[in-house]
């Protein structure tokens, strides 16, 4: 096949650093989605389908470029983030080192779409820490929970 195709959706993850609730601001919130939207696209040639969080995390779900890998998706979203933040005077912020990177079939874009939309809500009766065990057992992933949390 002379042309190269692929179509990979991704749902990434990262928290503040110890869950810090930085982004209280519920406007710098959605102006933070637009400005990893924007990175995403510009830096990384993987456009955002949805971006939504609360005060303490970041859920992403993407479409990854073929050509950079999952790496840079998320080394580009949090340095770049991270800066734009800090700009914004957000004293002592930072992100959580690790993430989580999760694949979404084509048929379940929109119930992980409709998932990030809600955080609020989930969050509402549902820790981070919960939620992130949750997602990782649907997806066959075990994790050490001496490492996962920082």
């Amino acid at each position: 096949m002379p042309q190269s195709l692929a179509r990979v959706n991704l749902h990434l993850i990262f928290s503040t650093k110890q869950r810090q609730p930085f982004l209280q601001d519920v406007e710098m919130r959605h102006e933070l989605y637009a400005y990893l939207a924007t990175v995403l696209r510009n830096e990384v040639d993987s456009p955002a389908i949805k971006i939504n969080g609360v005060e303490d995390h970041v859920h992403i779900l993407c479409q990854l470029s073929r050509k950079f890998p999952v790496m840079s998706d998320v080394k580009s979203a949090k340095t770049e983030s991270t800066k734009w933040l800090k700009k914004k005077d957000i004293a002592g912020f930072a992100w959580q080192s690790g993430y989580g990177a999760f694949s979404v079939s084509g048929s379940n874009v929109e119930q992980v779409k409709q998932y990030i939309e809600n955080q609020q809500v989930h969050h509402q009766s549902t820790s981070f820490a919960d939620a992130f065990r949750a997602i990782c057992k649907k997806h066959g992933m075990e994790i050490d929970e001496r490492f996962v949390w920082d």
